[in-house]
């Protein structure tokens, strides 16, 4: 008889930054032990995002965590989140677009949090304290994965930690690659990217100029696009302490001094002291497969895209939720197979279109809509500012008109979600948000109470670890007893939630709704009998036959 060796944990994740340390806090928050590896120091300024949209903070609400966020906002969450585009900081406004991204905290009937403009860095911090206090998740830091072989029990991990280089092998049922664009989980995998690369090379700078935020005239936003001949970029307020950043195509950034550059941009000889400089170079890949066995990709490790739009991290947020309450559900034995496999089923649709809009994106940069006459007076200048502000507005929406983007997804295909009759998704070419209640989609919201306190959205009563059957009319309730009877049947864990809210038989169509831990819809209906049945295919198991 063949005894397999003791696991030193549940889940190896390699990475910690936004990606591995959300899906360590996922796991972390369910019970599961968790190993995070991180070779890198991740300390320093240099941010690759700047935006949690409002997908990733309602799953920070999810996880308790939205309000730590929210202080650590460097200019508060009040900050007007405008993007600005003109000649140059003190130069000609061109076309402004207010609230971008849904930052602004003013309570939304569509959401239950809004999104937040604060450095990665900081949003780090903040995940880390809290996966850690979970008291499921170890840190080894500095540490390498070296190789992994794996089994059908286990992945045996072989690692280099500490100083002095020494190595040591970890086992756990699973690992998870959320490692970055040059993944050591795909290459030992050996999965390729398939798409375009490069697409473009880019070079950011931060920077420290006393003052400037008071100084320009063009008011609070969150960036800066400057529309010019000699540095056309990206501007925008970075943290406390007069830090910057400053963005620009390599070829152009090759040209001169970086301090000579950053005036341009800024239209004004004002101080400039250089932090740090940083090259990037924009992709369009996505990975062939993102799992072998029991090993997974998420996050960059799996999709490269520009980050015009603010996606990139926050998508791969939303791939630590989707595979880490799978993982969780399948550990603690209630989860079926089907439920990894919809992993990568269900989130190549959402990458697919995410790295389509970013692309598009990409494709429209600060010099797309340079003319020579956008500074000077008349009226064939008037004219040509006119219609590059017409431009501007309606080329850039995309970008930062992005809810149907960002929460508007629909998992066309997957194993665990019951699809209806004739269901036929709207491919809106905009991206614009409509809430639907559509198995597949995340389930439309609604406070339940005034104010936005803790309790007051109807996302705050969905669980976690299990999926959550919504009773939309308070007078079913008394229709409990047979889900749980089949709930007990397939061995699935079930919560049962009958909010007094009269109107959520409209907004979801049905009286009977299946929400998955991720928000997302299993199905909805009116017939017991069929959400029964349902129960179990979305927690990856055949239907009961009895």
């Amino acid at each position: 008889m063949t005894v397999n060796p003791p696991l030193d944990c549940d889940v190896i994740v390699t990475g910690a930054g936004p990606v591995g340390l959300s899906l360590a806090l996922e796991l972390g928050q369910q019970g599961m032990r968790c190993i995070v590896l991180e070779a890198q120091a991740r300390e320093g300024l240099a941010p690759r995002a700047k935006t949690t949209n409002v997908r990733s903070r309602e799953l920070m609400r999810r996880w308790g965590i939205a309000g730590q966020l929210a202080a650590e906002a460097p200019f508060g969450i009040d900050f007007p989140s405008n993007v600005v585009f003109a000649t140059s900081l003190f130069g000609t406004e061109l076309a402004r677009f207010e609230n971008a991204f849904a930052c602004s905290p003013e309570r939304d009937d569509r959401l239950s949090e809004h999104a937040q403009w604060v450095p990665q860095y900081k949003v780090e911090k903040v995940l880390r304290r809290a996966a850690l206090a979970t008291g499921y998740v170890t840190l080894l830091h500095p540490a390498r994965l070296l190789d992994f072989a794996q089994d059908h029990a286990a992945v045996t991990a072989t690692v280099e930690s500490g100083a002095t280089g020494t190595t040591q092998t970890l086992r756990a049922r699973f690992l998870v690659g959320a490692d970055g664009a040059r993944s050591t989980v795909r290459e030992r995998l050996n999965i390729p990217m398939h798409g375009q690369s490069p697409l473009g090379q880019h070079r950011a700078f931060i920077f420290r100029s006393p003052g400037l935020q008071k100084r320009h005239a063009l008011g609070d936003a969150i960036m800066f696009w400057m529309v010019q001949a000699k540095a056309p970029s990206t501007v925008a307020p970075l943290d406390q302490g007069d830090l910057w950043t400053f963005g620009l195509q390599r070829s152009i950034a090759e040209q001169a001094d970086p301090v000579e550059l950053i005036r341009a941009a800024v239209g004004s000889n004002i101080p400039v002291e250089v932090q740090s400089v940083d090259d990037w170079t924009a992709h369009q890949l996505i990975a062939e497969r993102y799992r072998h066995g029991r090993v997974f990709l998420a996050g960059d490790a799996c999709h490269l895209h520009p980050p015009f739009g603010g996606h990139g991290m926050n998508m791969g947020i939303g791939d630590a939720v989707d595979l880490g309450w799978k993982l969780a559900a399948v550990i603690k034995g209630w989860g079926g197979p089907a439920l990894l496999e919809s992993y990568e089923i269900e989130r190549r649709q959402v990458h697919q279109r995410v790295v389509d809009e970013a692309v598009a994106n990409h494709r429209l940069l600060s010099s797309s809509y340079f003319s020579p006459l956008l500074d000077q007076t008349g009226p064939e200048a008037d004219a040509v500012r006119a219609s590059t502000r017409q431009a501007i507005l309606t080329g850039k929406a995309p970008e930062f008109r992005s809810l149907g983007v960002v929460i508007g997804y629909h998992y066309e295909a997957s194993p665990v979600i019951v699809r209806e009759a004739a269901d036929m998704p709207r491919r809106d070419p905009r991206p614009h948000y409509e809430p639907s209640a559509r198995p597949g989609c995340r389930a439309p919201h609604m406070w339940l109470s005034e104010g936005k306190g803790h309790g007051a959205s109807l996302f705050d009563h969905f669980a976690i670890d299990r999926p959550t059957l919504l009773i939309t009319r308070p007078d079913h309730a008394v229709s409990a007893t047979p889900w749980q009877h089949a709930a007990a049947a397939a061995g699935v864990p079930l919560s049962i939630i009958t909010p007094p809210a009269p109107s959520l038989r409209d907004l979801f169509g049905a009286d009977f709704v299946l929400i998955r831990p991720d928000h997302h819809v299993g199905w909805r209906g009116d017939d017991v009998a069929a959400g029964c049945r349902a129960l179990a295919q979305i927690a990856g198991h055949p239907p009961p036959t009895h």
